[in-house]
């Protein structure tokens, strides 16, 4: 089964980043910003997903509904150090809401936890939000390589049962992670000006 997969947010706050850590198990200090967006694809036992990776800078934001228009699954980005990501963050799950799928799974994700002693969002404000709006809240660190995976694992296991087999069939509540990629890199920049 394939499931779309967007990541939204504003810049700098990690999207590539986590892209990055999930699929080629690396981290790179110094990423250029996206472009449009990039493309890539990971594997979950019988679950493919295909993940749109958007800029996050504001001259691309109109762009974002043609990538979450038809998506099974958003993951918003905030980072944790930097307060002013965080009405952003709110922002697209506000845009989501009103304008996504019926059906569209949606996380809030604050990145850049490995940075404890310079983060300006606590953990209670926005768990209390994520809990308000009913829906999915995780902190990660694509550097430490701390909840990146579990993210992923997570969010596919909020997908019906019935829509990953197509029957019957109860959801295994193990989920076997596999990396799978014919290509040199893990993203495929779409390059929309």
């Amino acid at each position: 089964m394939n499931y779309k997969l967007v990541l939204l947010g504003d810049t700098s706050v990690g999207k590539s980043c986590i892209v990055w850590r999930l699929v080629r198990d690396d981290f790179y200090d110094f990423q250029e910003p996206t472009i449009g967006s990039a493309f890539t694809t990971y594997h979950i036992n019988n679950i493919r997903l295909d993940i749109w990776d958007t800029a996050g800078q504001e001259r691309y934001k109109s762009l974002a509904p043609m990538y979450y228009r038809s998506a099974k699954i958003a993951i918003v980005v905030y980072d944790v150090t930097n307060k002013d990501s965080l009405p952003g963050a709110k922002y697209w799950i506000k845009e989501l809401k009103m304008k996504g799928p019926h059906e569209l799974i949606i996380a809030i994700v604050g990145n850049k936890i490995d940075r404890e002693k310079e983060r300006e969002i606590t953990t209670d404000e926005v768990k209390y939000y994520a809990e308000e709006q009913e829906i999915m809240f995780m902190e990660t660190s694509a550097k430490k390589d701390i909840n990146i995976k579990e993210l992923f694992v997570e969010i596919v296991k909020k997908i019906p049962p019935e829509e990953t087999h197509g029957d019957d069939t109860q959801c295994d509540s193990v989920f076997r992670l596999e990396k799978k990629s014919n290509h040199k890199s893990c993203c495929y920049s779409s390059s929309i000006i």
